[in-house]
Protein backbone atom coordinates (compact mmCIF):
# COMPACT_ATOMS: atom_id res chain seq x y z
CA UNK A 1 0.00 0.00 0.00
CA UNK A 2 1.47 3.84 -0.46
CA UNK A 3 0.99 5.55 2.59
CA UNK A 4 0.97 9.01 2.02
CA UNK A 5 3.27 10.94 4.95
CA UNK A 6 1.86 14.30 6.12
CA UNK A 7 3.73 15.32 8.49
CA UNK A 8 3.47 18.57 11.13
CA UNK A 9 2.62 20.01 13.96
CA UNK A 10 -1.27 20.27 13.22
CA UNK A 11 -1.62 22.83 15.77
CA UNK A 12 -4.45 22.70 15.15
CA UNK A 13 -5.44 20.52 12.03
CA UNK A 14 -7.89 22.36 9.65
CA UNK A 15 -9.87 21.71 6.76
CA UNK A 16 -7.19 22.60 4.64
CA UNK A 17 -5.07 20.04 5.70
CA UNK A 18 -8.22 17.20 5.40
CA UNK A 19 -9.50 18.74 1.60
CA UNK A 20 -5.62 18.06 0.49
CA UNK A 21 -4.92 14.55 2.27
CA UNK A 22 -8.77 13.95 0.94
CA UNK A 23 -7.96 14.81 -2.26
CA UNK A 24 -4.54 12.84 -2.59
CA UNK A 25 -6.28 9.47 -1.49
CA UNK A 26 -9.69 10.03 -3.58
CA UNK A 27 -7.70 11.41 -7.05
CA UNK A 28 -5.49 8.25 -6.38
CA UNK A 29 -2.12 9.57 -5.48
CA UNK A 30 -2.08 7.68 -2.10
CA UNK A 31 -4.07 5.27 -0.54
CA UNK A 32 -3.86 6.10 2.81
CA UNK A 33 -2.79 9.40 4.38
CA UNK A 34 -0.99 9.16 8.12
CA UNK A 35 -0.87 12.44 9.78
CA UNK A 36 2.46 11.99 12.10
CA UNK A 37 1.84 14.66 14.63
CA UNK A 38 5.06 16.02 15.14
CA UNK A 39 6.60 17.02 18.78
CA UNK A 40 8.26 19.37 17.94
CA UNK A 41 9.69 21.09 14.30
CA UNK A 42 13.51 21.84 14.86
CA UNK A 43 13.25 24.69 12.40
CA UNK A 44 10.23 26.51 14.45
CA UNK A 45 9.85 28.37 17.63
CA UNK A 46 8.16 26.14 20.09
CA UNK A 47 6.15 29.21 20.74
CA UNK A 48 2.45 28.72 21.41
CA UNK A 49 2.31 25.24 20.48
CA UNK A 50 -0.24 23.19 21.89
CA UNK A 51 0.45 20.48 23.94
CA UNK A 52 1.92 17.36 21.95
CA UNK A 53 -1.50 15.34 23.66
CA UNK A 54 -4.02 17.70 22.83
CA UNK A 55 -2.34 17.81 18.83
CA UNK A 56 -2.85 14.45 18.90
CA UNK A 57 -6.57 14.74 20.03
CA UNK A 58 -7.46 17.04 18.00
CA UNK A 59 -6.00 14.88 14.94
CA UNK A 60 -8.07 11.79 15.84
CA UNK A 61 -10.96 13.26 15.78
CA UNK A 62 -10.74 15.03 12.69
CA UNK A 63 -9.88 11.50 10.92
CA UNK A 64 -12.44 9.31 12.57
CA UNK A 65 -14.83 8.55 10.24
CA UNK A 66 -12.39 8.12 7.03
CA UNK A 67 -10.67 4.70 6.75
CA UNK A 68 -8.27 6.12 4.58
CA UNK A 69 -7.10 8.71 7.25
CA UNK A 70 -5.13 7.01 10.11
CA UNK A 71 -3.57 9.81 13.06
CA UNK A 72 -0.19 8.95 14.27
CA UNK A 73 1.85 9.75 17.09
CA UNK A 74 4.72 7.64 15.85
CA UNK A 75 7.39 10.63 16.27
CA UNK A 76 6.74 10.95 19.78
CA UNK A 77 8.70 7.26 20.31
CA UNK A 78 11.47 8.46 18.45
CA UNK A 79 14.74 10.33 19.89
CA UNK A 80 14.51 14.10 19.78
CA UNK A 81 14.14 16.22 18.10
CA UNK A 82 12.60 14.49 14.94
CA UNK A 83 13.74 14.73 11.49
CA UNK A 84 11.67 13.52 8.55
CA UNK A 85 14.68 11.52 7.60
CA UNK A 86 14.89 9.77 10.63
CA UNK A 87 11.21 9.05 11.04
CA UNK A 88 10.57 7.62 7.10
CA UNK A 89 14.00 5.58 7.72
CA UNK A 90 11.97 4.20 10.99
CA UNK A 91 8.95 4.05 9.23
CA UNK A 92 10.02 1.74 6.49
CA UNK A 93 11.98 -0.44 8.90
CA UNK A 94 8.78 -0.69 11.20
CA UNK A 95 6.42 -1.64 8.02
CA UNK A 96 8.43 -3.10 5.03
CA UNK A 97 5.11 -3.90 3.46
CA UNK A 98 4.39 -0.39 2.68
CA UNK A 99 5.50 2.25 0.61
CA UNK A 100 5.62 5.94 1.77
CA UNK A 101 5.72 8.97 -0.04
CA UNK A 102 6.34 12.36 1.95
CA UNK A 103 3.53 15.08 1.38
CA UNK A 104 5.14 18.80 1.92
CA UNK A 105 3.58 21.83 0.41
CA UNK A 106 5.69 24.45 -1.93
CA UNK A 107 6.71 26.44 1.31
CA UNK A 108 8.44 23.63 2.50
CA UNK A 109 9.92 22.49 -0.96
CA UNK A 110 11.59 26.18 -0.65
CA UNK A 111 13.60 25.62 2.18
CA UNK A 112 14.29 22.14 2.10
CA UNK A 113 17.51 22.51 1.98
CA UNK A 114 17.35 23.67 5.78
CA UNK A 115 16.22 20.35 6.64
CA UNK A 116 18.41 17.45 8.45
CA UNK A 117 19.88 15.02 5.79
CA UNK A 118 17.65 16.95 3.27
CA UNK A 119 19.84 15.14 0.40
CA UNK A 120 19.65 11.84 2.13
CA UNK A 121 15.80 12.49 2.27
CA UNK A 122 15.84 13.19 -1.03
CA UNK A 123 17.77 10.23 -2.05
CA UNK A 124 15.73 7.53 -0.46
CA UNK A 125 12.24 8.74 -0.75
CA UNK A 126 9.33 9.79 -3.07
CA UNK A 127 7.36 13.17 -2.49
CA UNK A 128 4.82 15.03 -3.10
CA UNK A 129 4.48 18.37 -3.67
CA UNK A 130 1.13 20.60 -2.93
CA UNK A 131 1.14 24.13 -3.81
CA UNK A 132 0.94 26.89 -1.64
CA UNK A 133 0.16 30.41 -2.19
CA UNK A 134 3.09 32.67 -2.84
CA UNK A 135 5.27 29.52 -3.32
CA UNK A 136 5.40 28.89 -6.69
CA UNK A 137 7.71 25.83 -7.94
CA UNK A 138 8.97 25.30 -10.93
CA UNK A 139 8.10 21.45 -11.69
CA UNK A 140 10.74 21.31 -14.60
CA UNK A 141 13.52 21.50 -11.75
CA UNK A 142 12.87 18.59 -9.45
CA UNK A 143 14.09 15.75 -8.91
CA UNK A 144 13.09 12.67 -10.53
CA UNK A 145 11.69 11.13 -7.20
CA UNK A 146 9.48 14.63 -6.03
CA UNK A 147 6.44 15.26 -8.11
CA UNK A 148 4.09 18.61 -8.05
CA UNK A 149 0.34 17.52 -7.70
CA UNK A 150 -2.31 20.13 -8.42
CA UNK A 151 -4.52 20.19 -5.67
CA UNK A 152 -7.04 22.61 -4.82
CA UNK A 153 -5.41 25.84 -3.57
CA UNK A 154 -6.89 26.48 0.43
CA UNK A 155 -5.16 29.44 1.76
CA UNK A 156 -5.80 28.13 5.25
CA UNK A 157 -2.72 28.28 8.19
CA UNK A 158 -3.33 27.07 11.82
CA UNK A 159 -1.44 30.05 12.85
CA UNK A 160 -4.39 32.06 11.19
CA UNK A 161 -6.57 29.46 13.54
CA UNK A 162 -4.83 30.32 16.65
CA UNK A 163 -4.45 33.81 16.17
CA UNK A 164 -8.28 34.00 15.23
CA UNK A 165 -9.24 32.22 18.42
CA UNK A 166 -6.72 34.66 20.78
CA UNK A 167 -8.96 37.48 19.21
CA UNK A 168 -12.15 35.19 19.99
CA UNK A 169 -13.25 35.25 16.27
CA UNK A 170 -15.48 32.36 15.88
CA UNK A 171 -13.81 29.77 13.44
CA UNK A 172 -15.99 27.07 13.60
CA UNK A 173 -16.10 26.74 9.44
CA UNK A 174 -12.34 26.71 9.38
CA UNK A 175 -12.05 23.31 11.38
CA UNK A 176 -13.96 20.36 11.51
CA UNK A 177 -16.85 20.75 13.73
CA UNK A 178 -15.83 18.33 16.55
CA UNK A 179 -12.48 20.17 16.95
CA UNK A 180 -14.38 23.16 17.42
CA UNK A 181 -16.33 22.15 19.87
CA UNK A 182 -13.34 19.63 21.59
CA UNK A 183 -10.78 23.81 21.41
CA UNK A 184 -14.54 25.42 23.03
CA UNK A 185 -14.37 22.88 25.73
CA UNK A 186 -10.74 22.73 26.53
CA UNK A 187 -9.90 26.46 26.60
CA UNK A 188 -13.29 26.94 28.83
Amino acid sequence: MNIGIFGGSFNPIHIGHLALANYLCEYGEVDEVWFLVSPHNPLKERGDLWPDDLRLKLVQLATEGYDKFRASDFEFHLPRPSYMVNTLRELHRTYPEHTFTLIIGSDNWEVLPRWYKYEELLAENHLLIYPRPGYPTDKGTLPPNARMVDTPLLDISSTFIRQALREGKDVRYFVPKEIYEYIQNYHS
